[in-house]
């Protein structure tokens, strides 16, 4: 949540979900999602207005500079956990944003090379895709560049450059021809480029539809009561002015801290990219998809818990001092925003023999 300021600028620190007092009955499923029974909603109504600031997922977040296809897919998906992209061959996109886990670690900061730790929380690599930009301080306009920026980080995957990057690549006899398959039009389909390309492919199809996006379609049913009192209250808190859009965040940019000062400054945000110390403190506002097990919270990971998360934003972006009751009950909505794993997509594939090329861990 954040407060109504300025253009696009949005708070860094993400919001959060938290348990539901009442289960629904399940009576319908739709992409796995299941639907409370039309019995347990009593008619609390929201004003569609309001709700025209959201949108539903799209199956798949499609680029048209890096059009999809299942043989980019496939090879996206092995480079995405093959440990051989890395210096020492520990690491890989997984071990920082584990599919299995909703995309992220768990970890207040991830461990990369030689267990160096990063400076800030792994945010999730579900549905990132559709956000407006990469990364807590939008360094990677896209998840390719994303993907480039990550393999070669000297705290991370670590790899010198990225002629060792297509080195290990080459040195794998079936990854040359994957390549191929991948990048049929191209002479030399092995490159730097083409491999963020394959990684960004397959991250575009990560995407978790949920019970909020069957209720944004028209199935009024889909969220009870209570849930929608949640959104309610969030929208009435002041978290909509920064919270909005397909994945209710990763819209805009924002200040953290913009009534109070956020406790930790060490991390100065976007202004490290820009220079300009009008951007002290600024960072890309979280997406709230799959909140509630995306903890911990803020790029500091400041915020343990949901509950604590909720009422951080509320203090530092709003002036406001919310009560649990009010926090339960925007959590409750939040919750709803979680949708499945897709266990059969992200499961690991078998990864290819090396060759006698690769290059050794240094």
């Amino acid at each position: 949540m954040s407060s109504t300021i300025g253009p696009p600028a949005m708070v860094a620190a993400l919001l959060v979900g938290a348990c539901r007092g009442e289960e629904p009955v399940p009576h319908a499923t739709k992409h796995g999602i299941e639907a409370p029974s039309a019995t347990s909603v009593q008619g609390v109504e929201i004003d569609p207005g309001i709700l025209s600031r959201y949108a539903p997922l799209p199956a798949v977040i499609e680029s048209t500079v890096n059009p999809i296809t299942d043989d980019k897919v496939a090879l996206g998906r092995m480079l995405f956990y093959d440990t051989r992209l890395s210096k020492d061959h520990d690491v890989s996109c997984n071990t920082c944003h584990d599919l299995d886990r909703y995309g992220v670690d768990g970890k207040d900061v991830p461990s990369g090379h030689k267990g160096q730790k990063g400076r800030r929380n792994s945010p999730t690599v579900y549905n990132a895709t559709l956000e407006f930009t990469e990364g807590w301080d939008g360094r990677a306009e896209t998840v390719e560049g994303q993907a480039k920026a990550h393999v070669l980080n000297p705290a991370e995957m670590a790899m010198p450059n990225s002629t060792r990057v297509v080195e290990a690549i080459e040195s794998v006899p079936e990854y040359v021809h994957a390549f191929e398959r991948a990048f049929p039009d191209d002479a030399h389909p092995v490159t730097f480029d083409n491999f963020a390309k394959a990684v960004g492919a397959f991250e575009r199809k990560l995407v978790t539809p949920s019970r909020w996006d069957l209720f944004l379609t028209g199935d009024h049913a889909a969220l009870t009561d209570d849930e929608k009192k949640g959104f309610l209250k969030f929208i009435d808190t002041g978290c909509v002015a920064c919270h909005v859009g397909p994945l209710v965040g990763g819209t805009m940019y924002q200040k953290l801290g913009v009534v109070k000062p956020w406790p930790n400054q060490t991390d100065k945000g976007r202004a490290e990219v820009t220079k300009s110390p009008s951007d002290e403190m600024v960072f890309k506002v979280s997406q709230l998809r799959n909140i509630e097990h995306t903890a911990p919270y803020s790029h500091d990971a400041s915020a343990k818990t949901l509950e604590q998360a909720v009422k951080m934003m509320a203090v530092y972006q709003l002036n406001k001092e919310l009560s649990d009751d009010d926090t339960q009950s925007i959590v409750t909505w939040l919750k709803t925003l979680s949708g499945p794993v897709p266990f059969d997509y992200v499961k690991k594939p078998d990864l290819p023999q090396s060759g006698s090329k690769l290059p050794k861990p240094k």
